[in-house]
């Protein structure tokens, strides 16, 4: 007689849904991957390579088998060499202040436009499409052509007109006085001087505040109306509501949009060191351009993780479970 007893086998758990969701990203993502694994990264480590090495190729003429060797400095010489640069230095200070100056105008104005066009108001869905037609107008080929023709026009665009570094705003500034305003109010000059200075690149900020704006809007309609109902129920004036409800919610799209906005200010082609970088290379210096751009890319980094430090003792993530 055969006492023995069967185990049943354990019937294979379904994968959850949230491992399916994940596989699901892996295969959408996975071209990404595989363009940065075989394409983009060989050919940052040929940029590196090129940097530390210095190559002579063959020449079949007079038999010359070619030759690599470091660079003096340890192979470090083109590094040094651009650091002890007073024109290279001088650009990025210069390209860190427009960067200081612009980061906290756009993510302010873009938060700031988002929330008045979440509201319920009629042709809401046309002020936003105002609002980011100049993203497509500064992108790809059409800004190309803009770039060309403003060229060509310099000489005869009247710049009372608003084109140029001497119109339009320059005409505000003067109308509305702010630097005598600020004066009589025994401001610091360094207040008084970045006010200027937001107010002459108005046009910049609201040219590059598209993308950041539709970010906001996003994270703004996926908060339940029933929190600002309740919010209502309880007498919250719509400062509170803002402060205790929207901006906390909100807040993982403000680090999202400051390390955007950082890495657009940073790779933008008229950032001054990008402008240095870029002369450098047309140039034929290239091994040189290459070791400030490395340069140039560590000092991205390392701006984009104080960023992040700072803008993420500040985040809110709200719970699902």
């Amino acid at each position: 007689m055969n006492n023995e007893i069967k185990i049943p086998k354990k019937r294979r758990r379904a994968a959850s849904l949230d491992k399916r969701k994940a596989r699901s990203g892996y295969f959408f993502v996975a071209p990404f991957i595989i363009g940065i694994i075989f394409i983009y990264i060989p050919i940052l480590i040929d940029s590196l390579w090129i940097t530390f090495w210095d190559v002579e190729p063959p020449n079949p003429t007079n038999n010359f088998p070619g030759s690599m060797e470091f660079r003096g400095n340890g192979g470090f010489e083109l590094y040094v060499n651009a650091l002890k640069e007073q024109e290279f230095i001088t650009a990025l200070l210069g390209g860190l202040q427009e960067i200081l100056l612009q980061v906290p105008a756009i993510i302010i104005f873009s938060l700031f436009i988002a929330v008045v066009l979440n509201q319920k108001m009629l042709g809401r869905a046309l002020f936003r499409a105002i609002f980011f037609v100049p993203v497509i107008i500064s992108t790809g080929i059409i800004d190309t052509i803009n770039h060309l023709e403003g060229n060509m026009g310099t000489d005869t665009v009247n710049p009372d007109m608003g084109a140029g570094e001497s119109g339009g705003a320059n005409q505000i500034i003067s109308v509305l006085d702010v630097e005598k305003l600020f004066g009589s109010m025994k401001v610091g000059g360094q207040l008084v001087a970045y006010v200027v200075d937001l107010v002459n690149s108005i046009y910049q900020i609201i040219n590059y505040s598209g993308v950041q704006m539709l970010i906001f809007l996003a994270g703004l309609q996926s908060i339940s109306p029933s929190i600002y109902e309740a919010c209502r129920i309880d007498g919250a004036t719509g400062w509170e509501t803002f402060w205790k409800v929207t901006f906390p919610m909100i807040s993982p799209m403000i680090l999202v949009n400051a390390v955007y906005t950082v890495i657009d200010a940073f790779t933008r082609t008229t950032n001054k060191a990008m402008v240095h970088i870029n002369d450098r290379f047309m140039q034929f210096a290239r091994e040189e351009a290459t070791a400030k751009s490395w340069i140039y890319f560590l000092i991205v980094i390392l701006i984009i993780a104080i960023v992040a430090g700072i803008v993420s003792t500040f985040i809110f993530y709200q719970r699902k479970d």
